[in-house]
């Protein structure tokens, strides 16, 4: 039996990182007896290892809670920027936010990305300020910079402790109150929206799906718009937060459906699902979202590029912020180039993939996608360094930027900004939030930021500053290609797109770490780095000496010579023949983030 419309609210609970989503999250599964006090445990909805371990929210998680004779469709968010489309995806499956403010540390910069990209979605916003229990809390300061900045009246932002649970209860019944209960006619032919999706080796596709026209029923034969595909709904139900079936889902409603399919391209995030006898118009999906950085991923192994492919397909109808293509290196062989929405979701995604499909894999440097105009008058789209056309066809290269929102204390101004400007920023403006808290705007290259401009950020600030940024489109740089040669060989692994002031201190650093990592050969290996033609760093790694003398303990010196001198013409040949044997491990190090 759906249930009546006027009895459902659907919200999202929002926030900036480390708010206390999940704790919350955890208080209303407890207050509204959806867990049993024995099956509790923190983060109750993060169900991946790597959640519980870096403690944030990687995946938006669903559950239907019952509060009174009221249904609450819960969806619990991430806070990190490199998440946003989770949570805009999220948020086109509501009709409210709850707007989760630390009531020590105050608005913070994706506080505001959330709150604008629910008064986009126009969602009815009901402010909280957590952790009131804290000693350091000023919950009167931070409701007025609410009121101030976001203009939401500061009387009607709630009080509570999500640790605590003080004023959870409060919060349900504002909820219930003040969010509108979805719109809908359950009379009108079928129209559901998948807003994710996970893959069972089972059972197949599991979809979360939000109806929104129509009644979704068990064993329907079910058209799926985009792809014109036709499956049986086998299963339907809710999350409570452990999956029960149902027989009906209802206008308003939030569910799961397992419709027996295997293909992972068939039920693709945005996908409306309606009936095959009565077929609707598709709803408006999802605007795909664009990848920021690029790196190349290929397995130690290259036995597993099969798996890795069938890897990624899986990953993708999980987290779909995130695009493949095979690409080969003669380095490293046959891979993948991947786009992710930031660093750390490059760092997620990886990690999945090692630890959720058993893979080994290298990653290369992090990159930007740049526009290459060409003397030809063309213009191409390069993500891959090593795809860079040579030097006389430059006619100039176009990087993209991005506009930063910084959020800090007023005594770590001075150190940001010299941070922004060290990074070829543009300062745009300096406004003070309250005495004590200022807001920094800058326009910054964003390959100065993939890599680490947040750590340097955080430690410069002892964790205060936060960090927002909006892509802005492409300018025009001074950007040159460096590569790295071994033996004279160019190597495309190692070659990157760098500032021209900056070529020399990457070479030199690229040049000294290989010099340590490569192991010596028979023949002296020349480690060079080259802009263009010009080389503007060398090393050497020294060959390898037998002693061939060491039989010779006395006699005529010509025989010593003569031996030497057979000795350096071996050399002189296998320098000619051979190659640099580099093993694989010098790879991975000379690529790792964190050297």
């Amino acid at each position: 039996m759906a249930i009546p419309l006027e009895r459902q609210r659907a919200v999202s609970i929002i926030a900036h990182v480390d708010h206390g989503k999940s704790t919350l999250a955890d208080r209303l599964l407890e207050i509204c007896g959806a867990v049993e006090a024995r099956d509790m445990r923190a983060q109750y909805l993060d169900s991946m290892d790597l959640e519980r371990e870096r403690g944030i929210t990687i995946k938006a998680q669903n559950v239907r809670l019952q509060h009174g004779d009221h249904f609450v469709h819960l969806i619990d968010t991430p806070g990190h920027v490199d998440f946003s489309y989770e949570v805009s995806r999220s948020l086109a499956a509501c009709e409210g936010v709850v707007l989760l403010v630390d009531a020590s540390q105050g608005i913070e910069a994706q506080t505001l990305a959330n709150c604008y990209l629910a008064l986009e979605n126009d969602l009815t916003i009901v402010a909280a300020l957590n952790k009131i229990d804290l000693p350091q809390a000023d919950p009167d300061r931070v409701a007025g910079e609410i009121e101030r900045v976001l203009g939401l009246p500061a009387h009607e932002c709630l009080r509570i402790s999500a640790k605590t649970g003080a004023g959870v209860p409060e919060l349900l019944d504002a909820v219930i109150e003040r969010v509108p209960p979805p719109g809908g006619d359950p009379d009108a032919p079928l129209q559901a929206l998948i807003f994710d999706s996970i893959y069972d080796n089972y059972r197949g596709v599991i979809s979360s799906v939000r109806v929104v026209n129509g009644v979704l029923t068990s064993g329907a034969r079910l058209r799926f718009v985009q792809t014109g595909k036709i499956h049986d709904a086998e299963e339907i139900g809710v999350r409570t937060p452990k999956p029960v079936a149902v027989a009906e889902l209802g206008p308003g409603e939030v569910g799961y459906l397992i419709a027996g399919i295997k293909d992972v391209g068939q039920a693709r995030v945005g996908e409306t699902v309606t009936e095959q006898a009565r077929p609707a118009e598709p709803l408006a999906g999802y605007q795909d979202p664009k990848p920021m950085v690029f790196c190349g991923l290929y397995p130690v192994v290259g036995d597993d590029f099969a798996d890795l492919r069938e890897a990624l397909e899986k990953l993708s109808l999980n987290d779909s912020s995130f695009t493949y293509e095979p690409e080969t290196s003669g380095a490293l062989g046959f891979g993948f180039r991947c786009g992710f929405l930031g660093l750390l979701h490059m760092e997620i995604v990886r990690e999945r993939l090692e630890r959720e499909y058993d893979l080994e894999l290298v990653a290369t440097a992090p990159n930007v996608e740049y526009r290459v105009h060409t003397t030809g008058g063309t213009v191409e789209v390069v993500d891959n360094p090593s795809a860079l056309p040579e030097a006389s066809r430059l006619e100039a290269i176009e990087e993209p930027y991005v506009r930063c929102t910084i959020l800090t204390p007023a005594p770590y101004l001075g150190t940001l900004i010299d941070l922004c400007e060290s990074r070829r920023g543009e300062q745009k403006g300096i406004e003070y939030l309250s005495t004590d808290r200022a807001e920094l705007i800058y326009e910054l290259p964003l390959a100065e930021i993939v890599l680490d401009f947040y750590d340097q950020l955080k430690s410069r600030t002892r964790g205060y500053a936060s960090l927002d940024y909006d892509p802005l489109g492409y300018r025009v740089s001074n950007l040159v290609k460096v590569d790295v040669l071994l033996n004279a060989q160019q190597v495309d692994a190692f070659s990157t797109v760098v500032h021209r002031d900056e070529a020399y201190e990457y070479g030199r650093r690229m040049v000294d770490r290989l010099r340590e990592l490569i192991p010596r050969q028979l023949f002296d290996v020349p480690i060079q780095a080259a802009v263009g033609g010009r080389i503007i760093a060398r090393e050497t790694v020294k060959a390898k000496r037998k002693d061939v003398i060491a039989k010779c303990y006395g006699g005529d010196v010509t025989r010593k010579r003569k031996l030497l001198e057979r000795q350096k013409e071996g050399k002189r040949r296998m320098k000619q023949i051979g190659t640099v044997e580099v093993p694989q491990d010098a790879f991975i190090r000379a690529l790792r983030l964190e050297d």
